[in-house]
Parts: structure tokens; C-alpha cells; sequence
């Protein structure tokens, strides 16, 4: 979290948005704070946590285990 800003959390919530955008308007994924939930059923589930976790990557984040 950005702790210098008031509404570090709302500011939060906005770049994870915009990072998995295109993910968020097929509705496959859905993001709430930290937590990024998948919603598919169908195989392709390993494809869609790539594009994810590249997603992260591409713009300097990362997954914490």
C-alpha cells in the first residue's frame, strides 16, 4: 500500500483495476483490494492466471505466497 496517501486504498483498488482490465470486462476476474478472484469454467484456468501474473509483472508488482 501507498501508506503517504490519505486514500492509499482507493488508489490501490484503481490500479489493480486498470492493470486486469481486460480481464475485468470479460468477467473472468473480479478484484477487491489485494485479492484477485477467477471466475471460469471452463480448462483454460492456468492461461488466465498467466495473463495475471504477467499483468503484475508488467507493471513492476508481484505475487506474494
Amino acid at each position: 500500500m501507498f501508506f503517504s496517501l490519505t486514500n492509499s486504498s482507493i488508489m490501490f483498488q484503481t490500479i489493480i483495476n486498470e492493470i486486469l482490465q481486460n480481464l475485468i470486462n470479460i468477467e473472468e476476474v473480479v478484484s477487491f483490494m489485494d485479492d484477485v478472484l477467477i471466475r471460469t469454467e471452463r480448462e483454460g484456468l492456468n492461461e488466465i492466471v498467466e495473463e495475471i501474473v504477467r499483468n503484475l509483472v508488467e507493471n513492476n508488482l508481484h505475487v506474494k505466497r
